[in-house]
């Protein structure tokens, strides 16, 4: 009696490959290798993000949502187009606010996150709020600013004023000159919105692993910059605390995207959850692992630092509890196997075929992964006991 009996179902998870796959098209290699093997298996594609780059691919792709696009405003004040989605029947509002405010907008020449702002991510919301969405699921990795959500805010209503009555200009240096924040214009519709926010570090907002010091060098800040992004960021959680009476400083995860963490917190009310956590409960996994005889996840790389919110080891951790093996395929691996395992990982396998450079790997990543899929599904196919076994 072979393997193919306790195919109920495979859950096929994975995050993008990056830098040669999405997480959709990473799914969908994985589908047909298994296909290969066994035609008549049961598969659901989950496709998942960390709440980073390709949360609305993912979501949509999964809950066979829509995608909607809007010209919003870029980190430099230029005009882009940023697309965002809408799951639930349109309940549910899907954004990144890579794809309004994020490092990949600018050239590395241009980039500099004195002036940098995340007015365009505010945009983005404005855009949810017009569609009628009740919920706001709000990636924020991968931003090119330091503002503290303060252009985000900005485009929603809420004033930022100097000694002088006079509006901030955009960016996060301009913060050293805040001296008071008006709330009384933000938009009314925020009220009652159920608002999540997807973010997988903890970084205060200030400090030396707050989001200056930390982040700030990658987004083009010099020495002499994070220092001065600093003191602004001080002084705008003082400001914040007195005329909004929330101490915003040191929560966990408010220094992600340059202070968006608490930016958003300070004005919208919203949540932080860990980004893999969200997504798997967004798209309900919990009501199909009890189903499920296996569970196939990866991305590009597994490491030691996978176990930090990354999408294999999230999506193990959960599969662990419902007893689901799980199988991890990866563009290249580190020797934390017996740290994978203890996440939930029953195994775990590079995809490369020999000896291959970066460039190589990259371009053969697809055929690459559907045929180690079909590979290890061979071997499954001649085992006579259910993997859980």
């Amino acid at each position: 009696m072979y393997l193919l009996k306790y195919l109920h179902m495979i859950i096929i998870a994975p995050d993008k490959f990056k830098g040669s796959m999405t997480a959709v098209e990473a799914a969908t290699c994985i589908a047909r290798g298994i296909k290969a093997v066994f035609p008549l298996a049961d598969l659901t594609l989950l496709p998942l993000s960390d709440g980073g780059e390709g949360l609305v691919e993912s979501l949509v792709e999964a809950a066979a949502g829509s995608t909607e696009t809007v010209m919003v405003t870029d980190p430099l004040g230029r005009s882009v187009e940023a697309r965002w989605g809408i799951i639930n029947n349109g309940k549910t509002a899907v954004i990144e606010m890579a794809s309004a405010s994020g490092l990949t907008l600018i050239p590395e020449e241009l980039r500099n996150p004195a002036i940098t702002t995340t007015y365009g991510t505010g945009e983005l919301i404005k855009a949810a709020l017009d569609r009628k969405c009740s919920e706001l699921i709000i990636g924020i990795g991968g931003s090119a600013t330091n503002d503290g959500g303060t252009g985000m805010a900005r485009a929603l209503g809420v004033q930022f004023l100097d000694k002088s009555g006079q509006h901030l200009k955009p960016g996060g240096a301009e913060l050293i000159r805040l001296d008071r924040i008006d709330m009384a214009g933000i938009d009314s519709r925020l009220k009652g919105k159920d608002i999540k926010v997807a973010c997988d570090v903890s970084n205060p907002l200030t400090g030396p692993q707050g989001a200056s010091h930390t982040y700030g060098p990658q987004k083009g800040a010099t020495p002499d910059m994070v220092k001065r992004l600093e003191q602004a960021l001080i002084n705008f959680a003082r400001i914040a605390e007195r005329d909004l009476g929330l101490s915003i400083d040191s929560i966990p995860g408010a220094g992600a995207a340059g202070g968006l963490g608490a930016g958003l917190i300070a004005f919208l009310e919203a949540k932080l959850h860990s980004g893999i956590n969200l997504v798997l409960d967004t798209l309900e996994i919990d009501k199909l692992l009890p189903d499920c005889t296996l569970l196939i996840t990866g991305e590009g790389r597994l490491d030691s630092q996978s176990v930090y919110g990354k999408v294999p080891v999230g999506a193990a951790r959960r599969a662990k509890s419902y007893d689901v093996p799980v199988l991890a395929l990866a563009g290249s691996l580190d020797d934390s196997l017996d740290l994978f395992r203890r996440e939930g990982i029953t195994a775990s396998f590079a995809i490369a075929d020999g000896p291959l450079s970066l460039e190589e790997s990259i371009a053969r990543s697809r055929q690459l992964l559907e045929a180690k899929t079909a590979e290890l599904m061979h071997l499954c196919k001649h085992f006579r006991a259910p993997l859980s076994g």
